[in-house]
């Protein structure tokens, strides 16, 4: 069977259909949603069909959108029709198999049974190895600088039906509609489709091979790539020899302010540094700057100002917490999430005191919690500010942990000491 028609099979049209559905999403230029792609597909699925495989089927353009980054600028996403993804898919579902036989096994990002956590402790390997000198490439708007032509070649050494590589180029430059107005697209993969995760990979595997082929230690997740080598020197040389391969050999632009020769205490690797114990062996744990979006977000849920109920928020503090949690779990960071969860509890007790409002509620609400007449009349009365009243042992014993627990808000450390996994690399 030829390829196409492995991709053109029912069954595996079917399955990429199901997939597309339950990822839901928006719709595309065509404004035809998940909803509604059933019936559409029963109408257009045999000229569609019919289409492709005389090469006659033209991609529609995706719609783009900007998503915001933490610097304060935007991302640019390319979202196709449903219709688009869900071919796309059935490409990503024949093809990704054979290409994974191929793929090195230092590659971490948008593979099966593959995950950050993985990146991370092969990280650590080679750091305990010796090769505690780091070469941090960063790539300059990856998916927006993809030399289309060097990528469908690379596609055509693995990929012999020429049906299946025109359909993907065919993808490549379908253009962008911004606005009403549609841009062609002669470099680039756009972010957003199904296909640009697997496509990425293809080109940064060949990355991956000349660094296999000088014996280098390296570590790759996406477009986020780091070299370990055993000195300062070594890495300097790398550093140089790599970039002039990426931007001579693969046409992608190096970020010459960014990529920089560091070690392990300042590295910043999909959201973790690392540390050195005692006994000389090195540790992940989350970047300064990972908690600090963290602290950012639960401030942003615990504003008092926000008109939301506290079920609410504690649902959504939930979620953001154990997701992070979850994603750190196998860092060190008791001593940090302590003091994290503290902060989070005062500010949950402030939006339960300004709850109360009125003087003669909190007294109230204190004594029902077990305050002492006087004390409960003292700080119902009191004009100190909302954060310095709910710091005093007083409205902690009255709103005390366990309170907090049965409310359903979940603690850090608890979360923490769930789920963590201590690495023994």
């Amino acid at each position: 069977m030829e390829l196409l028609e492995e991709i053109l099979n029912p069954k595996n049209l079917n399955k990429a259909y199901k997939k597309v559905i339950s990822n839901k999403g928006v719709a595309g230029v065509d404004g035809i949603t998940v909803e509604e792609e059933c019936e559409y597909l029963k109408e257009n699925k045999d000229r569609i069909l019919n289409q492709i495989r005389k090469r006659r089927y033209r991609p529609q353009p995706v719609k783009r959108v900007q998503i915001p980054k933490e610097n304060g600028k935007k991302r640019n996403l390319g979202i196709p029709t449903v219709t688009d993804r869900i071919i796309q898919q059935a490409i990503v579902q024949v093809i990704s198999p054979i290409y994974e036989e191929q793929f090195n096994d230092n590659s971490f990002g948008f593979r099966p049974n593959r995950s950050c956590e993985q990146a991370v402790i092969r990280a650590l390997e080679y750091l305990n190895d010796g090769y505690e000198w780091i070469v941090d490439i960063d790539l300059e708007k990856f998916f927006d600088t993809v030399n289309q032509d060097r990528l469908i070649t690379i596609i055509g050494r693995t990929i012999k039906d020429g049906d299946v590589v025109s359909l993907i180029r065919k993808y490549l430059s379908a253009g962008v509609m911004e606005k009403g107005i549609v841009k062609a697209t002669e470099i680039g993969t756009p972010q957003g489709g199904n296909l640009s995760p697997l496509l990425s990979n293809i080109m940064l595997n060949e990355l991956d091979k000349e660094l296999e082929a000088r014996g280098l230690n390296f570590v790759r997740y996406a477009d986020d790539c780091i070299i370990l080598v055993k000195s300062e020197k070594a890495a300097n040389r790398v550093l140089a020899s790599i970039t002039k391969f990426i931007e001579k050999k693969l046409g992608l632009k190096v970020n010459a302010e960014k990529s920089k020769v560091t070690r392990p205490t300042k590295t910043k690797y999909l959201g973790f540094s690392f540390w050195m114990t005692k006994g000389g062996k090195w540790k992940p744990k989350p970047h300064l700057k990972s908690y600090q979006k963290l602290i950012r977000k639960l401030k942003q849920i615990t504003n008092r100002s926000w008109n939301m109920s506290l079920d609410e928020r504690i649902k959504k503090i939930n979620y953001l917490i154990r997701g992070w949690i979850n994603y750190f779990r196998i860092a060190n960071m008791k001593s940090k999430i302590r003091e994290i969860d503290e902060h989070l509890r005062t500010r949950i007790r402030v939006i339960i005191w300004k709850q109360w409002k009125r003087i003669t509620k909190r007294y109230k609400a204190l004594r029902q919690l077990g305050v002492q007449h006087e004390i409960a009349f003292n700080c119902a009365n009191t004009r100190k500010g909302y954060y310095q009243i709910c710091k005093s042992r007083y409205i902690q014993f009255a709103i005390n942990n366990e309170r907090l627990r049965k409310r359903g808000l979940v603690f850090l450390l608890d979360q923490y000491t769930k789920v963590h996994i201590e690495c023994t690399n």
